[in-house]
């Protein structure tokens, strides 16, 4: 129990300080560190961006249809039993 409630201490203190340093940042040092932070983004390429496009395009008709003819057997399978 002792070493629960230390290790719960030690955990609200550790938030209460990078809260208390995360306030402490003027708007300007904050822009710097949001510029330095988009600089490491990989942005995808064109050609990256129109291939996963294309695939998501694909693979949701594809799951459609698939959705689609199962939907139709169950349809069909219910209206068998209980028709």
């Amino acid at each position: 129990m002792l070493f629960e409630n230390k290790l719960m201490r030690e955990f609200i203190q550790a938030s209460f300080e990078e809260i208390t340093l995360a306030t402490k940042t003027n708007p300007f040092t904050f822009l710097q560190q949001v510029r330095a932070e988009v600089a490491k983004v990989v942005w995808p390429t064109r050609r990256e961006t129109g291939v996963t496009t294309v695939m998501t395009l694909v693979l949701v008709f594809i799951f459609a249809v698939f959705f689609f003819l199962v939907d139709q057997l169950l349809s069909y399978g219910t209206g068998f039993l209980f028709g």
